[in-house]
């Protein structure tokens, strides 16, 4: 038989859209061409192919080979094309047999030498393997990652002749089982670990238990960063659906994949000098940006007025949508992009304005404003909570660590509480209420209504902000174990909005 079909696997965002691999080989002038679409490093499977099948003994056929990548206007890119190339070779000029290859997708790099390498994006492609019904046949090093997509058949492999022996003989590889792997790790930080700062800890746990967005203003070394890092142990833990998510984004991001660490909640810190491209994602080819690494999970920014301008109004749409969308002429792809929001920033230029040690602060009212103004109104306005972070008094810092103190085990449990009340009650957590479920789930009495209008006449707060603070509130009448809020609850959701206060 001179026609051989396979199934492959390319990658558009974080779906694995399926690629039927033609071989067909006719006779004439000895060559090799791939149409449909390839990119460079598809084009160069050509000679990778060539040294695998050589050096594993096979035979290269001295004819005219045509290799078609179907659908041909889908772009194909990277290398995991080599492996199914190589076995449609191998099928077409009769050395292996070619009816079984239907029950199989294959993915994988080749090396010279027939080894197999791995490749990115194996998570999204287990996936849609499983849903298309068939098995997955890929490299050894991404066994692990594509065994957390339950319920599929897995076989992986070191070399090319090991898919070959398995194919000719019929002696099955054995199927890939997956490892256990520890819910959660361990080694996160601990609240208890943070001195004073009572205030911050309780806005850090009203945050974690309704996935509001929050700003932190203070001085240097008040321990913003340090209650920012405490945020993922507060947080629940990942449901499988939400796990493999994350993992799939980690998956195609060619930054590296541990499956041991797959249930942990992303906790992305980029630099103040990360470009926009960083972190909403982009390239000829998109990938996945900061925002996007850090879906179902945490973004922590610090020193907030550092980035550039344009790289924050990069945020504004995704915090609204939990979702971006990366265009180019050629390509198009869509990341989901839900992620909490935690920055933090120096109340002034020098960073010591209102410090009670002293007049440590020069700056002037205007220098002052104008590093204020570096965030603008509609992304502060998008922000649940702005609070102060003020500094600790030395007697804070010095002795033993004072008794009775919240742990982040502790606090968890409060936070899962709240946030199971969330899920059964709407299905989403509170941040994300929106039309009728936010006007039923967040109605308050007149006299608290009163006291909301007062608060927005006088802050010139915003429609945004208005339903903001409706559903900081509710959490808080959540964390209570409260059916109604009350004008205590929503006094402290107003008092949040330490900016709004200080305009």
């Amino acid at each position: 038989m001179s026609l051989a079909v396979l199934y492959c696997r390319a990658l558009c965002g974080v779906h694995a859209p399926l690629v039927t691999v033609e071989v067909h080989l006719t006779n004439g002038l000895p060559g090799l061409s791939i149409v449909g679409l390839p990119e460079l490093a598809v084009r160069e499977s050509k000679d990778r192919v060539r040294g695998a099948l050589l050096n594993s003994r096979f035979q290269f056929p001295s004819r005219r080979i045509t290799i078609n990548l179907a659908p041909a206007d889908l772009p194909k890119e990277g290398a995991r094309f080599d492996l199914p190339i190589a076995l449609g070779i191998l099928a077409a000029s009769g050395q292996i047999p070619a009816q079984v290859l239907g029950k199989f997708e294959f993915v994988g790099e080749l090396a010279l030498s027939g080894d197999l390498r791995p490749v990115a994006g194996a998570l999204p492609m287990a996936l849609a393997a499983k849903k298309a019904g068939r098995a997955l046949i890929l490299p050894s090093a991404n066994a692990a990652e594509a065994a957390l997509v339950e319920g599929l058949k897995i076989h992986a492999a070191d070399t090319l002749l090991q898919i070959c022996d398995h194919l000719i003989t019929g002696r099955r590889m054995s199927c890939y089982h997956r490892q256990a792997h520890p819910p959660a790790p361990s080694n996160l930080p601990d609240l208890a670990e943070v001195r004073g700062q009572e205030s911050a800890k309780r806005a850090l746990e009203i945050a974690a238990a309704g996935e509001h967005s929050l700003l932190m203003i203070g001085p240097p070394g008040s321990g913003k960063s340090m209650l920012a890092s405490r945020l993922p142990g507060l947080l629940p833990l990942m449901s499988d659906q939400e796990a493999l998510e994350s993992a799939a984004l980690r998956s195609i991001s060619n930054r590296g994949f541990q499956p041991e660490g797959w249930r942990q909640r992303p906790f992305r810190n980029p630099h103040h000098t990360a470009s926009g491209v960083a972190l909403v994602g982009g390239g000829s080819l998109p990938k996945p940006g900061e925002i996007s690494l850090a879906h179902n999970g945490v973004l922590f920014l610090d020193e907030l007025p550092e980035f550039d301008r344009r790289v924050l109004e990069v945020l504004r749409e995704p915090l609204e949508n939990g979702e971006i969308t990366i265009s180019r002429a050629s390509h198009q792809a869509e990341f989901p992009a839900r992620f909490q929001l935690v920055a933090a920033m120096n109340p002034c230029p020098c960073g010591y304005l209102g410090d009670q040690g002293g007049n440590r602060c020069h700056c002037s009212a205007d220098q002052v404003q104008r590093y204020r103004n570096r965030l603008s109104g509609p992304l502060l306005d998008r922000i649940d909570m702005h609070i102060e972070v003020p500094a600790l008094a030395p007697e804070t810092l010095a002795g033993a660590p004072p008794q009775g103190q919240q742990t982040s085990a502790q606090t968890r449990q409060r936070v899962e509480a709240c946030r199971n009340l969330q899920l059964e009650r709407s299905g989403c957590s509170n941040s994300r209420l929106r039309g009728e479920q936010l006007q039923a789930l967040c109605s308050v009495p007149v006299d608290a209504a009163q006291l909301l209008f007062a608060a927005m006449q006088r802050l010139g707060l915003s429609a945004r902000a208005y339903h903001r603070i409706l559903r900081l509130a509710r959490t808080i009448a959540d964390l209570e174990h409260a059916v109604d809020i009350a004008i205590p609850h929503l006094s402290e959701a107003i008092g949040y909005r330490q900016l709004d206060r200080r305009g």
